[in-house]
């Protein structure tokens, strides 16, 4: 099209020629008189060779700077008596690799699984945690080590210490499971990520009585859901210490409120009826025989019961620790 403007335009005149063939006049005008193309710059001797650049790279990205910028990192290695570059052109080789941008975003945690346990009976998945108890002055406290039987609620361990160790958290699991009959292979332990819950005293132990491991993802509490509804009902308890005189003070309160959660408090999780009834298997014998007497209520006066004979609530089949999302298949339903 250029050639064909060119050669009418003497004749016809080029801004017509060029408004018939739809070519811009500039085009034209560039095509008489190119640009020259630019010389390239002559890389100056002072520039970093491509290895002192590929140095520079893998220091910025490195697991000690990979979180802070170039000025950071530039006085940092002062400090420690080493100079790579300025501070700009370690802006120009991160650009270089399309990575000027929040330097704070270049370090990846890892990504912790979201723990899916499930439970349809007692001694398959144990929930622990530790809570702080005020001592008796400022700045004072007691460890509450709890197990507990996430199917039936039962607490099937605990002490406490005026410390937080492993030692002791090895010391409460290997005596509970001994005191439960655990069997290799039969538990999964879950717990947060505290010092004592992913030591490698506890996890050895773990390892050595075949029981599983699980553990809550950094932050998220709705993870180990019953050791801190249970920690709840405890410290909302009437009655429960503010603070406690002793060591001594502390583990006697503790046994008393354990005693009653576990023989008398009638969890509305497990239809009314007390952990130890449920983890002891006695569950049934208690739901018939209220049933009976719903029953003969009925039977008596069946009037006042308008919409239907009435059924005492059942204990749930499965307790779960993060149910499967929705569409996905649970174990359960798969049976």
């Amino acid at each position: 099209m250029i050639a064909v403007a060119e050669t009418l335009a003497p004749e016809l005149g080029l801004k017509p020629v060029c408004s018939a063939l739809g070519v811009p006049r500039a085009t034209v005008y560039r095509h008489r008189q190119p640009r020259p193309r630019p010389v390239a710059r002559p890389k100056p001797e002072r520039a970093l060779s491509s290895i002192e650049r590929e140095t520079v790279l893998q220091t910025l990205n490195s697991e000690q700077y990979a979180d802070l910028a170039p000025a950071q990192v530039y006085n940092q290695l002062l400090d420690a008596g080493q100079y790579l570059c300025s501070i700009r052109s370690m802006y120009r080789i991160l650009d270089d690799h399309s990575q000027v941008r929040e330097r704070r975003n270049v370090l990846r945690h890892p990504r912790y699984q979201r723990p899916e346990l499930l439970a349809t009976g007692p001694n398959q998945v144990w929930s622990w945690d530790i809570t702080k108890l005020l001592g008796p002055v400022k700045w004072s406290y007691y460890h509450l080590y709890v197990l507990l039987d996430i199917f039936s609620r039962y607490v099937v361990g605990w002490l406490i210490a005026e410390s937080e160790k492993a030692s002791l958290a090895k010391r409460l699991i290997a005596e509970s499971c001994h005191k439960h009959g655990v069997q290799p292979g039969q538990l999964t332990l879950h717990a947060d990520r505290g010092t004592s819950m992913t030591a490698k005293t506890t996890a050895q132990l773990l390892a050595d009585l075949s029981i599983a491991e699980s553990h809550s993802r950094p932050r998220v509490s709705d993870d180990n859901p019953f050791s801190e509804a249970h920690f709840k009902t405890l410290k909302y308890r009437p009655g429960f210490p503010d603070r406690f005189g002793s060591l001594q003070h502390a583990q006697a309160v503790c046994r008393q409120l354990f005693t009653w959660y576990n023989t008398e408090h009638r969890h509305s999780g497990l239809a009314y009826l007390t952990p130890e009834v449920v983890h002891h298997g006695r569950a049934q014998d208690f739901l018939q025989r209220r049933q009976r007497v719903l029953d003969q209520a009925h039977a008596t006066n069946p009037d006042r019961f308008i919409r239907a004979a009435p059924n005492v609530p059942q204990l749930p089949a499965a307790v779960w620790i993060n149910p499967p999302e929705k569409g996905e298949e649970s174990p359960v339903e798969a049976q």
